[in-house]
């Protein structure tokens, strides 16, 4: 498998460039997002206002609303990462490994190992970030949700079977609630208890 890619090294800023004191153009976006991002990482970090993020980045508020429209934006560019990253790393688990439950046991270790190497985005994935920000938000992260759950009972299916048993529906469904759970810990815990802890051994015994 390809390494998985971190928030950081897709939103790389202008720090590569110290000497230029102006941004190129795109730049103060990305910027921005790997702010939020960071800010998000942060163990116990409170809800992410826009006056805290342009402190962070040495900005006015106002230059912020000059690359994105509103926070909801921000917070959209940290879903289209996760999304996109979700299903990468889906289509490479697909693309390699036959269906069957060492299929759907890969995708969600992908998944959990992809969050724990992104903490700031398991508090997106989880919705806790979104709080109080636009309900859309939280319709994209169920949208992801779905689209995992839909896949691992692809991966779950019998050969026999056109369209997925009841077995492998409640099975895919366990796995996200599973997931969820591991996720929520994780954030909830500081950062400390690990998705991957004891990972094998849980799958083994759902699966």
């Amino acid at each position: 498998m390809a390494d998985q890619e971190t928030v950081s090294e897709r939103f790389s800023n202008e720090d590569a460039t110290p000497a230029r004191k102006r941004p190129r153009p795109g730049e103060r976006r990305l910027q921005i997002l790997q702010t939020l991002s960071s800010m998000l990482e942060q163990p116990g970090a409170e809800r992410v206002t826009t006056a805290s993020l342009a402190a962070k980045i040495g900005v006015s508020e106002a230059a912020l609303y000059r690359h994105f429209a509103s926070k909801a934006q921000m917070f959209e560019g940290l879903i289209d990462f996760v999304d996109q990253s979700v299903i990468g790393l889906i289509r490479q688990v697909t693309d390699r490994e036959p269906a069957g439950p060492v299929q759907a046991s890969r995708i969600v270790a992908l998944l959990l190992q992809f969050a724990e190497k992104n903490p700031g985005m398991s508090r997106v994935m989880i919705g806790d970030a979104l709080v109080l920000e636009h309900e859309r938000l939280q319709e994209r992260i169920n949208l992801l949700f779905d689209k995992i759950e839909a896949q691992l009972r692809q991966s779950l299916k019998t050969s026999d079977s056109p369209t997925p048993t009841a077995d492998a529906q409640v099975a895919a469904s366990l796995l996200v609630a599973f997931m969820q759970g591991r996720l929520q810990r994780f954030a909830r815990s500081g950062f400390k208890r690990l998705p991957s802890e004891h990972l094998q051994a849980a799958l083994t015994k759902m699966l």
